[in-house]
């Protein structure tokens, strides 16, 4: 496996305070793809619970997690196929999202009776990058009230959350729909 060094997103201190508030149940919102994204430590309760509030977002539904790498990724996992990982690495970094059977995660994150999570590794290199200065893989929903138009820029972000989130500031990578979500045992694509 390759091993990606990654520039600083951000200063040796700033990545330090980030990495504090994420671990005090903290939100991040950051540009992805197609949209700012919001999101927070994938194992943290508190923090999934807050971020569901904040978006008033239905509990049920389960969240995507991404990665600077799939070796990152994979501790949230149950081991893959050697096929499945092949055809991770060949697709990824990319604009879609995997469902993949997932260890035991909380319910909040997964979706309610739902064993896989939908993980991925973005083609957006400042994503990927945030995830790597973090050593962590970060929750990734479209940073917007449930329902509502997702935001393309750090003001629009800083504008509907204000104080709520620590926006990372940056260019969305201009796609214009979300990622595509497939399912990776069937290869049936849910969007």
């Amino acid at each position: 496996m390759n091993t990606i060094k990654y520039s600083r997103v951000l200063a040796a201190s700033a990545q330090s305070r980030l990495r504090a508030h994420l671990k005090r149940g903290g939100l991040v919102a950051y540009p992805t793809e197609s949209c700012y994204g919001i999101g927070c430590l994938p194992q943290h309760p508190l923090a999934l619970k807050k971020l569901i509030r904040l978006k008033k977002r239905p509990q049920n539904k389960g969240m995507i997690v991404i990665g600077s790498s799939l070796q990152q990724l994979l501790p949230l996992l149950e081991k893959p196929s050697e096929k499945t990982v092949d055809m991770l690495e060949t697709t990824w970094p990319a604009p879609t999202t995997f469902l993949l059977t997932c260890r035991k995660q909380p319910v909040l994150l997964r979706g309610k009776g739902r064993k896989k999570l939908a993980v991925r590794v973005p083609a957006h290199r400042q994503a990927r990058q945030l995830c790597a200065s973090l050593a962590t893989p970060l929750v990734s929903t479209s940073c917007n009230r449930s329902g509502g138009r997702p935001c393309k820029s750090e003001r629009e972000a800083r504008r509907q959350f204000g104080r709520n989130v620590w926006v990372v500031g940056g260019r969305t990578g201009g796609y214009r729909a979300p990622s595509r979500i497939i399912d990776a045992d069937t290869g049936k694509r849910l969007r």
